[in-house]
């Protein structure tokens, strides 16, 4: 395993974090009428990813609690695990029902199903608008181009995908790389001990799917620089 490239981000008081959250909810209500944001959250639960489990458990919880803050969004949980498993519960905005669900998963060997995933993205896009997906793995083990090819339809689709890699897999890194630019999206990368950098950047998305853009910029401020390279990567890619 290569060593990290980053040291692990300062952790950020959890009074900031609220009064920040606070500050964006009330600007994200101004914004317009519009209907309510959808965040599609998708992740790799098959056995590689087992000793980190209940810890990414409860600091992917706490992306439920920003977007339960933040309201106006709604997020659908989906994952993959053993022999072609793949599953998706219903729609939410509802912070501890989405987490318990999450609680409920155990990790499965079996083989990576990213290209699942995106389909499952193109589906519920037509169904109505999407405004990101956010997908947390740690392997690719599949065709590479036709992953491309599903997250250029997503692209073309407006959803940006935001690829965050559990670990320093080379493979995984290149594709999730690609899949993030072809889709307008992101790709960030942390380890089991940058917890905090993973919170900060689900966090991130939950703002960018519920206040767009603009709000995002505003929360970038405050952050790690990582969240400021992820605002930087969607910023990029709307120009």
């Amino acid at each position: 395993m290569n060593p990290p490239h980053n040291k692990l981000p300062q952790k950020s008081s959890h009074s900031e974090i609220d009064a920040f959250l606070t500050k964006v909810r009330k600007t994200t209500v101004m914004v317009s009428n519009q209907k309510r944001g959808r965040l599609l959250f998708a992740l790799d639960a098959t056995a590689s990813r087992e000793p980190v489990w209940d810890h990414a458990c409860h600091i992917q919880g706490q992306m439920f609690d920003a977007t339960a803050s933040l309201g106006g969004l709604d997020v659908q949980l989906a994952y993959y695990r053993g022999f072609m498993e793949f599953d998706a519960i219903p729609w939410s905005n509802s912070g501890p029902n989405l987490l318990s669900h999450m609680t409920s998963i155990r990790c499965a060997a079996g083989q990576t199903q990213i290209a699942k995933v995106i389909q499952h993205g193109i589906m519920e896009t037509h169904k109505a608008p999407i405004q990101a997906l956010i997908f947390v793995g740690d392997a690719m083990e599949e065709d590479p181009d036709a992953l491309n090819r599903l997250a250029g339809t997503l692209g073309i689709l407006g959803v940006p995908i935001m690829m965050f890699q559990d670990g320093f897999d080379r493979i995984a890194e290149r594709a999730f790389r690609e899949i993030a630019q072809l889709s307008n999206g992101a790709y960030c990368q942390f380890d089991a001990g940058s917890a905090e950098r993973l919170r900060d950047l689900l966090c991130a998305v939950a703002i960018f799917a519920a206040g767009g853009q603009k709000a995002l910029q505003v929360f970038s401020k405050t952050r790690d620089p990582v969240v400021a390279k992820l605002t930087a990567q969607l910023t990029k890619a709307r120009r």
